[in-house]
């Protein structure tokens, strides 16, 4: 049966009605390169919790909800780490709260690891949709003519840990079978059945890398000057305004920052406002900025309703 004209998912690589990941590559690859550069700049913690509540609304919203519920326990981990490691390591700051084996734990080096932690769980949480939207021909589209290696060398590799990932789960299950289980026995044999483990995933990998490799040049990859793409992206009127829209607020945030807003200070001594009157339009503007995904998504279900509702 074929596509619907009114299908939501349609095929990889066609354009449809709207959404988020219908924009131009470009517009897509400006979002997330600037809420890369404002979750790092940005180091207030009102700034950086609202970033990471609306990458994770953006998240479920473009379908990608199952994988931020498995992932989020690890991001967690990972970015909480940060703040707890930071007050043990780091003694600056005047307002001593308590010591932990003769050392001070600062206030302000608490709150540090925290504004730290935020900051890294909104880059985790921004680029969960990153290669959902980002697919694999609109990156080479974007870097493919004039990058041709470095762009198949960095595409590679953010699919590597995920593609080893479920090729290391279909191994185990497999040589479950065999007896070979990290699960169960001593730790000498589960030592033993993981390099095992290791052993086949690296020999599978490195043959279909030989594969890849020697297709590659069969094809004549990286051998003409310009690379030509498979796919068409044009830009046309809705993409130019999200563009304009999505680099103004960018500027503005940019702006701000330089002006000494945005930023909570901390050392040596904790600012006595820890919310100042110009960092509310920055805030304003900080919070349009990361809610692109949702508004286009939103919009296209509003729209998907009404014409259902017309039908």
């Amino acid at each position: 049966m074929g596509l619907s004209a009114f299908d939501r998912r349609p095929a990889q690589g066609i354009r449809h009605a709207g959404g988020f990941r219908s924009l131009h590559p470009a517009v897509c690859l400006l979002y997330y390169a600037g809420a890369a550069g404002l979750a790092m700049i940005m180091l207030h913690p009102v700034f950086l919790l609202a970033g990471a509540l609306i990458a994770a609304l953006a998240a479920g919203l473009l379908g990608d909800g199952p994988r931020l519920r498995r992932a989020l326990p690890w991001y967690l981990l990972m970015s909480g780490a940060v703040a707890v490691i930071n007050p043990l390591f780091s003694h600056r700051g005047r307002v001593i709260l308590f010591y932990f084996r003769d050392q001070p734990i600062t206030l302000e080096a608490i709150l540090y690891g925290v504004t730290a932690m935020l900051s890294l769980l909104c880059l985790l949480l921004a680029f969960l949709t990153f290669q959902s939207v980002i697919t694999a021909d609109k990156f080479m589209y974007l870097f493919g003519s004039a990058l041709p290696r470095t762009a198949l060398l960095a595409l590679m590799t953010i699919r590597f840990v995920p593609m080893l990932t479920r090729r290391l789960r279909q191994i185990t299950r497999v040589q479950r079978l065999k007896g070979i289980d990290m699960a169960q026995g001593s730790w000498l044999k589960r030592a033993r059945d993981g390099m095992t483990l290791l052993q086949v995933l690296l020999n599978a990998s490195l043959e279909e890398a030989m594969g890849t490799a020697d297709s590659m040049k069969a094809r004549g990859y990286g051998t003409v000057r310009r690379r030509s793409s498979y796919v068409l992206y044009r830009m046309d009127g809705r993409d130019r305004r999200a563009l304009a829209v999505l680099s103004l607020l960018l500027l503005f945030c940019l702006g701000g920052r330089a002006a000494g807003l945005g930023v909570l200070p901390l050392y040596p001594v904790l600012a006595e406002k820890v919310w100042r009157l110009g960092d509310l339009p920055l805030f304003a503007g900080f919070s349009l900025f990361w809610l692109a995904p949702v508004y286009y998504e939103l919009r296209e279900r509003l729209a998907w309703t009404s014409s259902k509702s017309r039908t």
